[in-house]
């Protein structure tokens, strides 16, 4: 069973739903009227936030869910947590300013990469020694 990497995916996806809830605030606290996503530089940047982290997920959680059944649950959950930390970094820091995302977006691209390459390494060493 696979406890710890489905309870870190719930945690991903309530992440993206705070996101969202966030974004639909920004709408109005900036008068941004769906369905246009420019007009004010403060919306704009929670707005990016939210599909950046929506351009993310599509590598994040297979990558999660393939180290956690070639390499480990437990590990998987662990790393997993690491770029949740590191979208909520780059979420905080790109509202302030779009310089600051740097950082958030460093730890979450390095742990889904992590994942990513660990899998890979996982699944072919398998195939190869099988």
């Amino acid at each position: 069973m696979y406890h710890f990497t489905a309870i870190v995916t719930v945690l991903a996806l309530m992440l993206y739903f705070y996101m969202s809830l966030v974004v639909g605030r920004a709408r109005a606290q900036y008068g941004v009227k769906a369905p246009a996503i420019s007009g004010n530089p403060d919306f704009e940047r929670v707005f990016r936030v939210q599909m950046n982290t929506l351009e993310w997920l599509p590598i994040f959680l297979p990558a999660l869910w393939l180290f956690a059944i070639y390499v480990s649950d437990g590990i998987a959950a662990l790393i997993g947590l690491v770029w949740i930390a590191g979208r909520a970094m780059y979420m905080v820091s790109y509202a302030k300013a779009a310089e600051k995302r740097g950082p958030g977006f460093g730890v979450q691209a390095l742990a889904a990469l992590v994942l990513l390459l660990g899998a890979l390494i996982a699944i072919l060493w398998r195939v190869l020694h099988g």
